[in-house]
């Protein structure tokens, strides 16, 4: 497969270095936007664009130079695949009378609203979007689903279980802008109490049907059956926690003791109740009791909250990841044990089967999980670096089909066949999530609200010799990251090193976790 998708990227002319000389650049960055203009070029040479949005292909290489960060290393499937992406979403773009939407389906959906937007992804969108040059995009399509979905006659947002607050936080946390949190508060609170009066059960703890979590035909659930899922009870502990920082940024004493409460509460929950101890997994609850009797990849998603306790116990659930009859596949994570008997019988392509076929939508919930495992618990059960490069490198190889770079709904997890086939629906499917899990992850830089940047990279030591991300827009600052073994790819020195606007922050001799404070 690696072989494959080389060759690929060097017939398309993908292979262009990036490195400019020192002396031809201003000292704020140092890659030229080659690479990306060549991507785009051949991405445009490929696409029959037969929807326009806001950006054409046309002006994509202008677009995205101006307002994507760029990046550079070694491996061309992850260094490509990643401005393919940024490629795919600026399609999705539109700028309406309620301002800019990202849609998901480029076709027309009938179960859109307006302006053809969906939410099933919208945390996937503001957790990507948010490295856009520009908050604009983000902070009107967060406003969009607040305040002007809200007025329609039947509201779409609720259509598909959310963590939108905690992607309004993260958003913050990349944009700091208080006076945006102000705003919003108040509509993101009555947001949660409507997700309470509609989803929460006496127990406390929310159910839903899997084809509103976007994962029907999944192995443990219906459309018509109110399960309590991992899925909504780990995305309203995530919301209740952002609430809180909200509410402390705010001065909200009130909503702040509130959500607290409610997030100790959920963590509870969920750790007690959807905690299988001999499957060593957290599982959906059935309506009528009892746990799942396999495991599905969502058991995952707690740990992209960072919900479950730095325990050996709940760590062992990440075995299954790299075991061939739990998650492992040759194309990517399975969304159900394949050992499970029901794997990959119940949709068999007809409708969107969650019951094993690989789904980039859950890959980027798993790695996100994945990459909190490695850089906030001391339990890891056997989780390395290596595991979290080798899975993100099998998802940027996945991204192609008959040989040319792709992005579809769902894969067959054998050979990587796209199972919505030729449906122009499936093409440059916006329900998932790169560009962060290379940044946050692999790079390893941590949004937080103060003035320090924190990496924590998780390239493997030894894996690589360079990498770059440059020209990234943080708190107000223009970030530059650099990894150079010797110091004679970029010249600015050997190791790991950060510059804010050009100056040098902070440098460490290993690829290790390393903090320095943005200038005054």
């Amino acid at each position: 497969m690696s072989i494959s998708i080389r060759t690929t990227f060097l017939l398309l002319g993908l292979l262009t270095s990036t490195a400019a000389p020192a002396q031809n650049n201003p000292a704020s960055f140092v890659l030229t936007d080659a690479t990306l203009r060549a991507d785009v070029a051949r991405f445009n040479a490929l696409d029959q664009e037969t929807v326009i949005n806001h950006v054409p292909n046309a002006q994509a290489a202008d677009w995205l130079s101006q307002q994507v960060p760029r990046f550079e290393c070694p491996d061309s499937a992850l260094q490509h695949t990643y401005y393919y992406r940024w490629w795919c979403m600026r399609k999705h773009l539109k700028q309406t009378p309620d301002g800019y939407v990202f849609t998901e389906f480029i076709t027309p959906m009938k179960h859109a609203g307006t302006h053809n937007t969906i939410s099933s992804a919208l945390g996937h969108h503001i957790y990507e979007g948010r490295w856009l040059r520009n908050p604009q995009y983000i902070e009107q399509y967060t406003k969009f689903w607040l305040y002007v979905d809200s007025k329609r006659t039947a509201p779409r947002l609720h259509g598909f279980s959310s963590w939108l607050q905690d992607a309004v936080w993260s958003f913050h946390l990349v944009s700091p802008n208080k006076p945006l949190v102000q705003e919003l508060l108040p509509a993101l609170n009555a947001d949660y109490r409507l997700w309470e009066k509609e989803r929460m059960l006496p127990s406390q703890m929310f159910w839903q049907y899997d084809v509103k979590d976007a994962m029907e035909e999944s192995i443990s659930g219906g459309r018509k059956e109110k399960n309590v899922r991992p899925t909504i009870n780990s995305y309203m502990y995530g919301n209740a926690k952002a609430l809180v920082e909200m509410a402390k940024l705010t001065g909200t004493d009130s909503l702040q003791r509130k959500y607290a409460a409610k997030a100790k509460q959920l963590r509870a929950d969920v750790q007690r109740v959807l905690w299988d101890d001999k499957d060593a997994f957290f599982k959906v609850q059935y309506e009528k009791g009892g746990l799942c009797e396999w495991r599905e990849e969502l058991g995952y998603i707690p740990w992209y909250f960072s919900l479950p306790a730095d325990k050996a116990k709940y760590a062992k659930q990440w075995e299954q990841l790299t075991d061939e009859g739990g998650f492992r596949a040759p194309w990517g994570l399975t969304t159900a044990e394949r050992r499970a008997p029901g794997f990959r019988t119940h949709g068999s392509g007809h409708g969107c089967e969650w019951d094993g076929a690989v789904w980039p939508y859950a890959t980027t919930q798993t790695l996100k999980g994945l990459a909190n495992l490695l850089t906030a618990y001391k339990h890891q059960d056997g989780m390395s670096r290596q595991v979290y490069y080798d899975e993100l490198r099998k998802y940027a190889l996945s991204h192609r089909k008959n040989g040319q770079p792709y992005l579809g709904e769902y894969q067959d997890e054998k050979n990587g066949e796209w199972l919505k086939g030729d449906n122009p629906r499936s093409s440059y499917y916006n329900h998932s999530g790169f560009a962060d899990l290379i940044i946050t992850g692999l790079v390893g830089l941590k949004p937080r609200a103060d003035n320090v940047v924190e990496l924590t990279p998780l390239v493997p030591e030894g894996q690589w010799d360079y990498f770059c991300l440059d020209e990234l827009r943080y708190h107000g600052r223009t970030l530059t990251i650099i990894w150079d073994k010797t110091g004679q790819k970029y010249g600015k020195g050997p190791g790991l090193r950060v510059f804010a606007d050009g100056q040098e922050i902070g440098r460490a001799a290993k690829l290790q976790r390393l903090t320095a404070k943005l200038p005054g």
